[in-house]
């Protein structure tokens, strides 16, 4: 059983958790297998994805630990958290902060990632126990607002998801983000069944996130 600290490791060594939303769960999974592929372990099943905890489950089955951490994405509430930490959900992330959530995965030892926006929903996250903020969303603002944030509140670790392509990956990661969260802007070539371009693109991302490291 991997631990809580192992699998916060995990997603802040690789800096990127690519974001999977699918019309079925056979396209999701052969978004999540080029994601694989392309080196990012960390994929997010979000719950728009119909039968999400059947995906997770089943990318458990068909991956080992060492090539994949599975989390459960647009979790709105600690019924759904449950069920995907029962499915194999290794994290949870959701697009805004709810408390129950929090406390259950406490409860489970599962890492907690809520989409917040203002530095009040910030302080009342990391009060219950919030590992990672999810700066939700990060195109509502661009990567300036990391900067602004880590002002008052330098100690707290950010992940901006929505707005994070490659043109401004090195930005936030720069600013100060420990990892990003990267949907369409890495997933696009599933619309057209171009699987082989996720893998492509996903390596792009692994090797600018790498080189804004080096720099800071």
């Amino acid at each position: 059983m991997i631990k809580k600290y192992e699998i916060l490791k995990r997603i802040v060594d690789i800096g990127i958790i690519a974001v999977v939303r699918a019309e079925n769960s056979e396209k999701a999974e052969m978004v999540a297998k080029a994601c694989i592929n392309g080196g990012i372990p960390a994929i997010e099943i979000t719950f728009t994805v119909p039968g999400a905890d059947r995906v997770i489950s089943t990318l458990r089955d068909k991956f080992t630990s060492k090539e994949l951490i599975v989390g459960a994405g647009t979790v709105l509430d600690s019924e759904t958290a449950r069920i995907a930490i029962l499915s194999g959900a290794q994290y949870i992330v959701s697009p805004s902060f709810d408390l129950k959530t929090a406390k259950l995965c406490n409860r489970y030892q599962i890492p907690y990632m809520p989409g917040c926006m203002t530095i009040t929903e910030i302080i009342e996250a990391i009060e219950a126990g919030v590992d990672i903020i999810k700066v939700f969303p990060g195109s509502v603002y661009g990567p300036s607002i990391i900067k602004a944030i880590k002002g008052p509140l330098p100690q707290i670790a950010l992940m901006p998801t929505g707005g994070v392509s490659l043109e401004n990956v090195e930005q936030w990661i720069k600013n100060g983000c420990i990892a990003v969260g990267v949907g369409g802007d890495l997933t696009k070539g599933a619309k057209s069944g171009n699987y082989e371009e996720i893998t492509k693109t996903a390596k792009k991302f692994i090797e600018k996130i790498k080189k804004a490291r080096k720099s800071n």
